[in-house]
């Protein structure tokens, strides 16, 4: 089969489309015949070298896979058959410590995501375990790309927009740099709870798309470079409940400060940079809740997908590309050129 790999880290030049040896179906397992692989920021990371994370090599990325059934192991459930369109739950754990005993399998300390610690899928076939295997009901109207677009990204939004953040009808959420998967959705998420939603970007364009998706108001951070400035104007001085910030150290302080009393900020990453400085003096005083969160639960992601099932949240898709234009696909996304979700799509 095809797949795109790397045999070494380092930048977009390094993933290389060629032929490597099928998956052979195990017992418990299914093998998919993938048709669409979305994008993460987390692909670059895996790319370019995570401290601590030892990867056998070749290493294949790929964390959100969509397709079809191709074969099922002799033990896997007969509710799961061949020919049916699926999606993979991304996220793996053992089963049977603590956290994933009360269901909070993210919380595992053996936990790992597919294509960041194991091989992913930017491959034509793809095996894995049937209990990560999520069937796409008949009734559903999504792509293949589209639902590719959809594990990690809304997952990871609703944990923490909805179980972390703990957004109520008339709150005001700031999403600080809108355009990726996880931003769209969480702004997404939010406006299904009945907040009020601003997002900021360095691009109008962005914030125009945002406002048609919901977004209330837009702030272009380079010609506002002070935000939480703004944000204290627009809310008379009160600031705002939430604050989604996954950009880390360029914007932290200032997210930080655009909270009001007893505000919560939640993040799930720091494509700017990990070491953000934090006023301890702002937290404590301001009652400040600082709140982490990593994926989401299985259960977590099966409430999110019954609103993705009813139509009431949608993927964002920038566009696609062959699985042979993997690396472009990187470029494309470490320059934050995109609005929603990057997808490979297999021959």
């Amino acid at each position: 089969m095809k797949a795109t790999l790397f045999h070494k880290h380092g930048g977009p030049e390094v993933l290389e489309y060629t032929e490597i040896e099928e998956p052979k179906v195990q017992p418990n397992s299914v093998i998919i015949d993938v048709k669409a692989v979305a994008l993460n920021h987390l692909d670059l990371f895996v790319r370019n070298g995570i401290p601590g994370i030892e990867l056998e090599m070749p290493h294949i990325l790929g964390s959100d896979i969509s397709g079809v059934v191709k074969e099922t192991g002799e033990q896997v459930p007969s509710s799961i058959k061949e020919g049916q369109r699926v999606i993979v739950d991304p996220a793996l754990s053992c089963g049977s410590c603590h956290a994933c005993i009360r269901g909070e399998e993210s919380l595992c300390p053996d936990f790992q995501i597919i294509g960041e610690h194991v091989r992913g899928g930017y491959a034509e076939l793809f095996g894995i375990h049937h209990e990560n295997i999520i069937p796409i009901p008949d009734s559903v109207d999504l792509t293949f790309s589209e639902a590719a677009a959809v594990p990690l990204t809304f997952m990871t939004a609703w944990r923490l927009m909805i179980t972390k953040a703990r957004v109520k009808p008339g709150q005001k959420v700031l999403i600080i740099g809108i355009g990726g998967g996880v931003a769209l959705a969480a702004l997404q998420i939010s406006k299904v709870t009945g907040a009020t939603v601003f997002v900021t970007s360095s691009s109008d364009a962005k914030l125009k798309k945002a406002e048609r998706m919901g977004a209330d108001y837009g702030i272009n951070y380079i010609d506002k470079p002070d935000f939480h400035k703004e944000i204290w104007s627009k809310t008379n001085s009160r600031g705002v409940d939430v604050v989604f910030d996954s950009v880390g150290e360029a914007t932290w302080q200032k997210s930080l400060r655009s909270l009001k009393k007893g505000g919560r900020l939640v993040t799930c990453g720091a494509t700017s940079g990990q070491k953000a400085v934090t006023n301890v003096n702002l937290v404590f005083w301001n009652q400040l809740e600082i709140l982490g969160s990593t994926m989401a639960s299985r259960s977590e992601l099966r409430d999110v997908l019954d609103l993705i099932w009813a139509g009431k949240l949608k993927p964002v898709i920038d566009r696609t590309l062959p699985l042979s234009k993997a690396s472009e696909a990187h470029k494309i996304l470490e320059n934050g050129e995109q609005f929603g979700k990057i997808v490979l799509e297999t021959p």
